[in-house]
């Protein structure tokens, strides 16, 4: 085996010069100036630049700032229009953006830690209207969800798990993350959710964004949260939580009906209950599968497992309704790629505040990430809307290139015979 050295400026990641000019064709740098101020005039670089710099890195397989140092900056330097930071400066910028956090104090004397950060919620929603993945007048579906995140940082709390992390609250649609407000390990998942959600619906709101139907687990299952997410829903479906007079009621259910949801035989009835001891009653939507070690409930003095949701759909049949609340695990492959693609699982800062601002820049990017697979795989065969990232990058992403100077035009020479052409 004979080896050669060659001084000829070639890269390996010529799939981001189409990345950076869909973000240029955006016009994300003036939406984000627009949206977050200008720095100083002493400042080398824009918010604009260093958050493009952060998610090229993440989009080239790096997973963290120091990956453009060690790795990736010859690569940069040769994408056009891209100015190059620094992991120091990237990581001064974010944690400059960070808001101050709030802290609360529960009837017992716990502290309790939020981070919410109004500017760059408001600003992923206006980088989802940008690419038509939201429209303005719209009628959506929402789900919210709790994700607990591992980490050892210098404010992190123990969860109930005892392990310290933080456990942030997400809302989104569709596929699209719209709305984090961050709170520390500690935090049950109930405390203040009902203002979680006022400050996700009231800014979809500011936007010209309605919700059509909520769905949420029996984390969300109180008064005061199901009073807010009525409020801002035509249609509510919310796991129910058990309790002796609702489980006495279904226990005299005889007219069970057979259905098969997904791959399972179940049984499915509904009942009328009024909760919280209120005046308002809603339909419970309950479900019973026989379990698999046929032991008997103590409650209901059989072999079943009973689930039931809590909604004010009168309309569609009962397993209509659990089929649509089932669709809500597609929230738990949001959160796999938030962690394992997109940097959820390695905070690169020490404190609550600062990391709220790195999760919510990723979800801009995860969001935008998802923008491009719609938009190249309509032109070309070997990107499709499916990909991780991982894959993605594998098949578009890395390529050899080389910018070279033709009949005075800037010419991107790319060293494939992918037809890459066709994203002109």
């Amino acid at each position: 085996m004979k080896v050669t050295n060659s001084t000829e400026n070639i890269g390996a990641f010529g799939g981001l010069n189409f990345i950076s000019e869909k973000f240029n064709t955006l016009e994300f740098n003036s939406l984000i100036e627009n949206r977050l101020g200008k720095r100083s005039a002493q400042s080398a670089y824009s918010y604009a630049d260093v958050i493009k710099n952060l998610w090229l890195l993440f989009l080239s397989g790096g997973d963290c700032a120091e990956d453009i140092e060690e790795h990736l900056r010859s690569d940069f330097l040769q994408i056009p229009d891209l100015k190059v930071c620094s992991a120091d400066t990237i990581g001064r910028v974010l944690k400059n953006l960070k808001q101050e956090k709030e802290t609360h104090f529960s009837n017992s004397g716990i502290e309790h830690q939020f981070s919410n950060h109004n500017k760059l919620n408001a600003l992923n929603i206006d980088m989802l209207l940008k690419t038509n993945s939201l429209k303005a007048g719209g009628f959506y579906d929402f789900d919210f969800d709790h994700q607990f995140i591992p980490c050892k940082k210098y404010d992190s709390k123990k969860s109930y798990k005892m392990k310290r992390g933080y456990f942030p609250g997400v809302s989104t649609i569709g596929k699209h993350i719209v709305h984090i407000e961050n709170r520390n390990g500690n935090t049950n998942v109930k405390y203040k959710q009902a203002a979680t959600l006022k400050n996700a619906y009231c800014l979809l709101k500011s936007k010209n964004i309605s919700i059509d139907r909520s769905r949420m687990d029996c984390g969300s299952f109180s008064k005061e949260i199901i009073d807010v997410i009525e409020q801002n829903s035509n249609l509510i479906y919310i796991r129910a939580q058990r309790c002796a007079e609702l489980s006495t009621q279904i226990r005299a259910v005889k007219d069970w009906k057979k259905a098969q949801i997904g791959l399972f035989d179940v049984e499915v009835c509904s009942v009328n209950y009024t909760p919280f001891k209120g005046d308002k009653t809603y339909r419970y939507v309950v479900s019973r599968q026989l379990n698999k070690t046929g032991q008997t409930d103590l409650e209901f003095q059989d072999s079943f497992i009973y689930r039931a949701i809590l909604t004010n759909d009168l309309a569609s049949s009962d397993q209509e309704i659990i089929e649509y609340y089932n669709q809500r695990g597609a929230a738990e492959k949001i959160f796999d790629q938030m962690n394992n693609d997109f940097g959820w699982s390695k905070l690169p800062f020490s404190f609550l505040e600062e990391n709220t601002v790195f999760m919510l820049i990723m979800a801009m990017c995860r969001n935008f990430y998802l923008h491009l697979l719609k938009i190249f795989s309509e032109k070309v065969t070997f990107v499709k809307t499916t990909y991780r990232l991982k894959k993605f990058i594998f098949r578009f992403v890395v390529v050899p290139f080389k910018w070279i100077r033709q009949s005075r035009q800037n010419i991107l020479k790319l060293y494939t015979q992918k037809a890459y052409h066709l994203l002109i």
